[in-house]
């Protein structure tokens, strides 16, 4: 199981197809220990590439923004975790995903049949419960005079549904761990190493930044997986953090 007490640099797999996927999974494997799987890959390919990660001896934080009625939410986090590794069910090498997300718009009760399903589920088949994390306002997002009180009201919200944290900007990290102390999970996106092209996200920040501010966890996407060298890239941010 991951260490949530030191930040965490995850690697967003943002690519149209499994071998896209597989070589960066291959190329980044010595220094990356998380990868996300968002919708766009998770729609290409579906689990296999989860499971490719898995087999890899890596984590995935499975960022499909769950929001819908809650009984289907609470159906499809249930799904997730029974298929992703059917094989070794049961066994010491079974591995469900790290994290999952959720829209916090989607409401309290839709939250807390989440979380719910994920704990039954996961005692039923004696394996570690993933981590369930908040959505609040996406990084792409402009900024709004309300934007930090829309954050806070849904990481209220999330909190009191019991998940185990939120996906906030490092423009609200600060104001979250005030909040909700250390041991309240922030996944911060938007991460962007010095001079880096900020590409369509609004509320982004350096590595350093994120980390003083309070975020556990580090995504990061185009500046690695659109990088020369990705695997350098991968290594320059991971001392950026080490820094922080």
């Amino acid at each position: 199981m991951i260490n949530c007490s030191q930040p965490k640099l995850i690697v967003a797999l943002d690519v149209d197809t499994f071998e896209q996927a597989r070589g960066l999974v291959n190329a980044l494997s010595p220094a990356v220990d998380i990868f996300k799987v968002g919708s766009q890959l998770f729609t290409s390919c579906g689990p296999v590439i989860v499971r490719y990660v898995q087999a890899k001896g890596k984590e995935v934080f499975l960022d499909l923004k769950y929001h819908d009625i809650p009984n289907t939410v609470a159906s499809a986090v249930t799904a997730a975790i029974r298929s992703l590794d059917v094989g070794h069910q049961g066994s010491a090498d079974y591995r469900t995903v790290l994290m999952y997300t959720m829209h916090i718009s989607g409401g309290q009760e839709m939250l807390a049949r989440a979380v719910e399903a994920a704990q039954n589920t996961a005692h039923q088949m004696a394996v570690r419960r993933p981590l369930a994390l908040g959505i609040t306002v996406l990084t792409s997002e402009t900024r709004q005079e309300n934007t930090q009180a829309l954050v806070l009201e849904r990481a209220l919200i999330a909190h009191k549904a019991g998940l185990d944290g939120v996906v906030a900007s490092v423009e609200e990290a600060a104001m979250l761990r005030k909040e909700f102390g250390k041991d309240f999970l922030i996944v911060t996106p938007g991460i962007r190493p010095t001079g880096s092209d900020v590409g369509d996200q609004k509320r982004v920040a350096t590595p350093s930044v994120a980390i003083k501010n309070g975020s556990n966890f580090l995504v990061v996407g185009r500046p690695i997986i659109a990088a020369q060298d990705p695997l350098q890239a991968a290594k320059d941010i991971l001392d950026d953090i080490q820094q922080g």
